[in-house]
């Protein structure tokens, strides 16, 4: 797989299933490097397998579908190649959708009514004056903003302060009326109709307070809807949510699980018979200690108490994009992190919890109705596809994959290796296909929560494909090992995390097929941080990628979007602890020559951590240059631009190119000197 393949790569939604279980639809959406964006539509399909799911709509982007509680209707999000999201329903035997919301900003999420009546959607809505409300008054005309939180930006986003995100109901439209046209004028001086969406009937705003809502769905009777938001006096200084009864008629918002309770809220379900189901993440008396907490599956009660069914400490549900999935015998089924698979469970009414799929496989969603279940799902062969589960038989009904396999897709080697302390370390090896032995590449992931998975991943793949032995592991502080196995590392980072890739690095290099002599390193993020906390301290490397690092936890604060908590709860607050973990700190010791990559809109670990820890390099007289990204954020290398992913790529080989060639001989320059101060870390 090379760089331009990830137009290749197919990644799907959650998907739907009709009420009787015998349709699916899904959402597929690929880069396309020549309109430099994500495209993509949905696919509709028999659950029986009789027939392959077709294309059934033919938007720029169409995602996030759900059929109707009747299935005669599919909702979705729709957006043109210069606009936000919007709604769209569509007759579930097809035809054309009819546009439902025209909100500024675009549609975030969206729920159905009970009776298909209505639908609930989440918009954030732009202050007067700001974000194209004026048109003929750009973002730099905008008046200035008065900033009184700690917290009032959002990667991705950029300020959240001056745009909340709030709940709006809107009627679901007859998909078969008479389409509105536009009336032209017959008298002089008469305006044309001049709406922008004809025909839209505009939605009702239900929260008008300073809170981001999210996870709308309604109660049982249709008669409220529900949210998740931060509506309690300290939610500036703590992370926890609650979840708010929202009235139809825009007016009381009543709480039904407060702070209290100590939670982050990140999904709410409610069941016919009035169950509430959260996932949530404890954070602790002190609402900030999130560290390596595992999200468990909760249940609200109508006394206001909440009761844990999952043990967090075996079970994690915390995956990006994890949700729950309501079956009608009353149980749930959620998404377990796992040593890099992603597994769907199924937990009873009695809390009995059982395996639904399992395996080398990461399921990324989940749908459940009348006996069958729904799932899309990656391996280390496939970037998405669409299967069933009938009487406990999984059948997959899509290949979209075949295509980046036929292109060349490079199979992992699981592996465990045993640290110098003794413990386990797990992950993967890939290999080229050519002769070795073949330079290395040591990859670190991000989080440092998350993990290495066995889904394709388009990183590992190009660097294989460019003639690199590609060596991925998940040391102590990943998730889907337990939440000692993540927690080891708070206030401790840079100690046996750092061990720990060293030594599964030295453990992959046993093999024969990889040149030891020849090794380079990289990550991004908490990879980037590991990557520049390594090389000060282990000078064995040819060179070393530094990208969207994590790299001054004393610049971390008042800069980042997370910065009021994530530093004081990972490195701490006492200023000699910090330094004690702060790769700022030690840059003078780097010898390794360093490409520092960056994003110029990164607002989870912002550009001026890059800027300083480059020209620190470059005062120390260390080999370094610096490449910045316009117009990208933290999600760069995921979902930035198509043409930019590709740059990006090219950039890094470009780069292994000069200090690790393929095919080159001889040791990096140094790779012999004493490590500098690896035995001298005390925390």
């Amino acid at each position: 797989m090379r760089a331009s393949d990830i137009r290749l790569l197919t990644t799907l939604s959650r998907p739907s299933l009709s009420p009787d279980g015998g349709s699916v639809v899904v959402a597929a959406t690929r880069a396309d490097l020549d309109a430099d964006a994500y495209v993509g539509q949905l696919w509709i399909g028999p659950t029986d397998a009789s027939a392959a799911p077709r294309r059934f709509t033919r938007g720029f982007r169409d995602t996030a579908p759900q059929f109707s509680p009747d299935g005669t209707l599919v909702a979705f999000l729709r957006a043109e190649a210069d606009a936000a999201p919007q709604l769209h329903v569509v007759d579930a035997r097809g035809g054309e959708p009819v546009r439902v919301t025209d909100e500024k900003l675009g549609v975030t999420e969206f729920a159905w009514a009970p009776d298909g009546g209505h639908l609930a959607l989440t918009s954030r809505v732009p202050e007067p004056g700001r974000y194209g409300t004026i048109p003929e008054v750009g973002g730099d005309a905008e008046p200035p903003r008065r900033i009184t939180t700690q917290r009032y930006s959002a990667n991705g986003v950029g300020y959240v302060v001056d745009r909340r995100s709030s709940v709006f109901l809107v009627a679901t439209p007859d998909v078969s009326a008479e389409p509105a046209v536009k009336r032209v004028p017959e008298r002089v001086g008469e305006k044309a109709g001049d709406r922008t969406a004809l025909g839209v009937t505009p939605a009702t705003r239900l929260t008008t307070d300073d809170a981001d809502y999210s996870r709308p769905t309604f109660g049982p009777d249709g008669s409220h809807v529900l949210a998740v938001a931060a509506r309690h006096d300290s939610r500036d200084t703590d992370l926890r949510t609650g979840v708010h009864e929202i009235a139809l008629d825009g007016g009381e918002v009543r709480t039904i699980v407060g702070p209290e309770h100590d939670l982050a809220i990140a999904d709410v379900v409610v069941a016919p018979d009035g169950t509430m189901h959260l996932l949530a993440q404890e954070v602790g008396t002190s609402g900030r200690d999130f560290v390596a907490r595992n999200t468990a599956l909760y249940r609200a009660n109508a006394d206001g108490s909440v009761d844990r069914r999952t043990d967090p400490e075996s079970v994690d549900l915390g995956e990006v994009g994890s949700a729950i999935t309501l079956e009608s015998d009353g149980s749930v089924l959620v998404q377990n992190r796992v040593r890099g698979t992603v597994q769907l469970l199924r937990v009873r009414a009695d809390d009995t919890i059982e395996s639904v799929v399992d395996g080398a496989v990461e399921v990324t969603g989940a749908a459940a109705a009348s006996g069958v279940t729904a799932v899309t799902m990656t391996d280390a062969r496939g970037a998405g596809d669409l299967a069933v589960v009938r009487d406990g038989v999984l059948t997959r009904l899509t290949d979209f994959s075949a295509a980046v396999r036929d292109a060349g897709v490079s199979e992992p080697r699981e592996l465990t290796v045993t640290g110098r302390d003794g413990y386990p370390v797990h992950g993967w090896l890939f290999t080229p296909a050519a002769e070795g032995p073949h330079p290395v590449l040591l990859v670190i992931h991000g989080g440092p929560f998350a993990a290495y998975s066995v889904g394709l991943f388009d990183e590992a793949q190009v660097y294989a494909d460019a003639g690199y032995a590609v060596v991925l592991c998940n040391p102590r502080g990943s998730a889907g090992y337990g939440q000692a196995h993540g927690r080891v590392i708070r206030q401790r980072m840079g100690t046996v995390d750092l061990f720990d890739v060293l030594d599964f690095l030295d453990g992959a290099l046993a093999d024969p097929l990889l040149d030891s002599d020849r090794v380079g390193i990289m990550g991004g993020s908490y990879g980037g941080y590991l990557t520049a906390w390594t090389i000060a301290h282990d000078h064995r490397f040819a060179a070393a990628i530094v990208e969207r690092g994590f790299l001054d936890p004393d610049g971390f604060v008042g800069t980042s979007d997370i910065g009021s908590f994530f530093g004081d709860e990972y490195v701490g607050t006492d200023p000699e602890l910090m330094r004690a973990q702060s790769p700022q700190a030690v840059v003078d010791r780097v010898r390794t020559p360093a490409l520092v990559l960056h994003s110029a809109n990164d607002l989870r670990c912002p550009l001026p951590q890059a800027e300083r820890y480059y020209a620190a390099l470059k005062r120390g007289g260390a080999e370094a240059e610096l490449v910045i990204f316009p117009g990208e954020n933290h999600e760069l290398s995921r979902s930035g631009r198509p043409r930019h992913r590709v740059q990006r790529f090219e950039v890094i080989l470009e780069w292994w190119s000069r200090y690790l060639p393929v095919g080159g001989g001889g040791s990096a320059e140094d790779a012999d000197a004493p490590d500098v101060g690896i035995r001298d870390l005390a925390f």
